[in-house]
């Protein structure tokens, strides 16, 4: 890494290949615990819901590819992509998309991303479910996931970057995307934020922790958690926020 910091700051190489070298270097260092998205943010489908309602959640979604879960909602039965369900014309009915999942791919937490990397290209696949020690769910995590520690972060069309900036899960519950400016945020939450030299509620978590934020750090600020769910080696991309009352002045805050 000295190497390439050395090269940038010599005009070797400009700073988004270093930041690409660099993330190439990472992924061989890092776990899929580290990136993927955990089992309590999974949009998922049971194999008991009816087409009608998988229609609508694909739609809400705007992913192509979900998790199918048992009924007791702890077992993943396969994985069903959108374009196969679409194809089938399938408009209502239930348990009629057994024939239609493809065979999951399991992968523990603790394997390390350019592992996984390879076994995705090898195999064709871009999606795998992520199981603890016990082999239970605990989250999901996609060939994109790995590509954008390298690249850094990957937008489409239907990706949640160009939805709202701001979305409430629960009642207390937020997720937010980091490029979000600070006159929207204190809007929507109604609170008061310190004026600084940043523009964005991402550029207000960096200057809470101190540094560039690393995924999973979290923040606490007033009546707000932040945590940090997508980053690179230059800022953050996404956080969740959980809102609860505390005994705290809103200029402290506290790192964990």
């Amino acid at each position: 890494m000295e190497i390439l910091q050395s090269a940038e700051n010599n005009n070797v190489v400009d700073i988004d290949t270093q930041a690409m070298m660099e993330g190439a270097l990472m992924v061989s260092e890092m776990q899929v615990r580290d990136i993927m998205l955990p089992s309590s943010e999974i949009t998922s489908i049971t194999l008991t819901d009816d087409v009608k309602h998988i229609h609508q959640t694909m739609a809400r979604s705007g992913h192509s590819r979900f998790p199918v879960f048992d009924e007791t909602g702890e077992n993943v039965l396969g994985i069903l992509l959108a374009k196969d369900l679409l194809a089938s014309e399938l408009i209502d009915g239930k348990n009629k998309i057994r024939g239609m999942l493809r065979v999951p791919v399991f992968v523990p937490e603790s394997k390390k991303l350019n592992i996984l990397l390879r076994e995705f290209k090898a195999n064709r696949n871009h999606l795998a479910v992520v199981v603890d020690e016990y082999g239970k769910v605990s989250g999901l995590v996609s060939i994109e996931d790995v590509l954008e520690q390298i690249v850094g972060d990957i937008d489409d069309e239907h990706d949640y970057e160009d939805e709202e900036n701001i979305r409430q899960h629960g009642k207390e519950r937020f997720t937010v995307k980091s490029r979000t400016s600070i006159d929207e945020f204190v809007d929507y939450f109604k609170i008061d934020i310190l004026q600084d030299d940043y523009e964005t509620i991402g550029g207000f978590v960096t200057k809470l922790l101190g540094h560039v934020p690393e995924k999973g750090e979290e923040v606490r600020y007033g009546e707000l958690t932040f945590k940090v769910m997508r980053a690179d080696q230059r800022r953050s991309h996404l956080l969740r926020i959980i809102r609860e009352k505390v005994q705290q002045k809103p200029d402290e805050a506290e790192k964990k």
